[in-house]
């Protein structure tokens, strides 16, 4: 069986059923992303993507821990209904209880703010197509786009809950600044966010 993470337009991927996918899931070490019966295998990140996936989790973790929003990591999938679409976040809160897809213990339907690291193999990915996908559910208002080369961080914030397409565009760059996400209710200094990286 061969996967791909981005096929050339002459090569047609093996197509998996949801059921076929979900079980190779549930017992394989690589990741995988579900498009509508296309597998793409997700990369594997280089130790500065980790390291900036932890700090956004510790940090953001400690400063949730007593609300109700719930913190995840790169371990549940995220599931698109209207794409037919599981995928893998770096990192998404989600407000109140997650909304799990019917009786899965592993696909979250509501997530709040997504957070992406940014790596060469994704990072067109994660802007397009990822993010439109995102924006077909009801309950996602924040996005966070973070380099692993220097310190830059897109955000998108939806301002209007009731339409999808009031989103504000902001650029952080300013190591001794913070991020308002605005979802949360909290400050983010990019310090914290770029703890111990070197670039």
């Amino acid at each position: 069986m061969v996967f791909t993470q981005a096929s050339p337009p002459d090569v047609i991927p093996t197509r998996l059923t949801l059921a076929e996918y979900r079980a190779m899931e549930a017992n394989n070490p690589e990741r995988h992303e579900y498009r509508n019966g296309e597998i793409i295998t997700m990369p594997g990140g280089s130790e500065v993507h980790s390291a900036i996936a932890s700090n956004l989790l510790i940090y953001l973790g400690f400063l949730l821990r007593d609300t109700d929003f719930r913190l995840y990591s790169s371990d549940l999938r995220v599931w698109i209904p209207d794409y037919q679409c599981g995928t893998y976040t770096d990192l998404m809160v989600v407000n109140g209880d997650p909304e799990l897809n019917g009786d899965r213990n592993d696909e979250i339907l509501n997530p709040l703010l997504i957070v992406e690291v940014l790596s060469p193999s994704t990072e067109v990915y994660d802007r397009g197509e990822k993010f439109r996908k995102y924006r077909s559910l009801a309950s996602f208002c924040e996005y966070l786009l973070v380099s692993q080369t220097e310190p830059y961080i897109e955000q998108y914030h939806n301002l209007n809950r009731e339409s999808n397409d009031s989103w504000q565009w902001q650029v952080h760059t300013h190591l001794e600044r913070a991020i308002v996400l605005h979802s949360l209710n909290v400050e983010a200094p990019l310090a914290e966010i770029y703890r111990r990286v070197q670039f």
